[in-house]
């Protein structure tokens, strides 16, 4: 199976809630097999009691979406509320841009789509909006009892993308966002997506007394409705919900030698600085604005609109002196020989760190069997379906490959330092 090379960024663009976010939805691993989603009535088989991890799988995504790049996956668990109606998912994106659990419909088995609740204002179900860069998804917000490795949340608010019957008519000031629905597997790359960014919720304050906010409707007989929705109802940042390691959480991926490797896995450790598989040792902290973003000087030029995003599949930043690719690569970089560059990125709180990079030639990546790509960078303004940040560097997945990155809570104590902030 020979890779695609496309444009995963997720990055959230309604800033209104202060909360910042992103996404991704790309893979590897030529030579992983790709289990569909299963459903049981038991605790999985995988999972491990009390541990605060779960494993991080780089590989061709789900049946129906494979040949991707540079996307981590992890498998989740979800069972209606107090009951033994439960479905454990596959390949659900890790994207520490945005907040909250998202699924596609699709994954879901029948008997799933039926057990879980709606959330519901009134006579009408709430149905909900996250627009990203290169598209958008709409659906229902349901409640599920949630596992992910060892750590579990009751009652935990999600969102079901493509549902039908009240919500089948995407309202249309979501729709004209810009981009494409995802509303399949195949568009999304994946079965969903679980955002772990520096959020507590997806929104927060700003939906609960704004009702036009961009983010939640009330849906009944296919007719959306713009409302306000209780912080405690909206989408929250699974690991905010756990009960003990719930201030962050670690990424832990090997390093990957250039050109790349077909597939790899790695850990996703919860929480940081509770238990001894998550401490933040002597790791340089960047705080973060406006919840995600910091300033990375490339070239001399200060981007302060920059961002690390595991669900992103690329170096994301502008350099015209790089060749760019053509045709069916284009807003990809295409140099002659590989080019080992420099960024330095710095936090608020005034702290800095070098980052040392490759970009290789994607139109020489795309021939080999690989499906883990550490060089894989563009330009996110070259590509049409875009509305990427202005003045910013997006550090995706490749960034992770040989590092443990931090990802800090806003407002929780996350090894002696309050987020929002990253460390590595």
């Amino acid at each position: 199976m020979k890779p695609h090379i496309f444009l995963v960024g997720f990055l959230l663009l309604l800033a209104a809630c202060g909360g910042g976010g992103g996404g991704g939805g790309s893979s590897s691993g030529g030579g992983f097999s790709s289990s569909s989603s299963s459903s049981s009535s038991s605790s999985s088989s995988t999972s491990v009691a009390l541990a605060n991890f779960t494993t991080i799988s780089v590989d061709p995504g789900p049946a129906g979406a494979d040949g991707n790049v540079n996307i981590g996956f992890v498998t989740v668990k979800i069972c209606a509320p107090g009951t033994t109606t439960c479905q454990t998912i596959d390949h659900i994106i890790m994207d520490t841009g945005s907040v909250g659990l998202r699924i596609e419909n699709e994954a879901l088995t029948p008997a799933m789509r039926t057990a879980l609740p709606h959330t519901m204002t009134g006579s009408k179900g709430v149905g909900e909006c996250y627009q990203y860069v290169d598209g958008y998804v709409f659906g229902s917000v349901r409640t599920a009892d949630f596992t992910i490795g060892g750590e579990s949340v009751s009652a935990m608010p999600l969102l079901v993308i493509g549902d039908d019957g009240d919500y089948a008519n995407v309202p249309s000031d979501c729709s004209s966002g810009g981009g494409t629905s995802h509303d399949t597997i195949a568009d999304f790359g994946a079965n969903g997506i679980i955002g772990i960014g520096t959020g507590v919720s997806d929104c927060g304050s700003y939906c609960a007394a704004t009702p036009n906010n961009g983010y939640y409707y009330t849906c009944v007989s296919a007719n959306c409705t713009a409302s306000v929705l209780a912080t405690s109802a909206q989408v929250p940042n699974p690991v905010a919900r756990m009960a003990v390691n719930n201030n962050g959480t670690v990424i832990d991926l090997p390093a990957v030698a250039h050109p790349g490797v077909v597939g790899l896995t790695g850990k996703l450790y919860f929480g940081i600085g509770t238990q001894s598989n998550n401490a933040l040792g002597n790791r340089t902290i960047l705080t973060t604005t406006n919840g995600f973003l910091l300033t990375a000087t490339y070239k001399g030029v200060n981007l302060t609109q920059s961002f690390i995003d595991s669900g992103t599949n690329f170096y994301g930043f502008s350099d015209s002196a790089i060749t760019g690719c053509t045709g069916d690569l284009a807003g990809f970089y295409c140099p002659t020989s590989s080019l080992d560059l420099t960024a330095t990125l710095t936090g608020s709180n005034g702290a800095s760190a070098n980052v040392n990079f490759t970009i290789d030639n994607t139109d020489q990546l795309v021939q080999g069997p690989n499906y883990v790509l550490p060089g894989l960078g563009g330009d996110p303004n070259g590509f049409d379906d875009l509305q990427p940040y202005t003045n910013s560097f997006d550090f995706g997945l490749p960034f992770f490959y040989g590092r443990k990155v931090y990802t800090a809570i806003s407002g929780r104590n996350a090894g002696g330092t309050p987020g929002p902030y990253v460390a590595f």
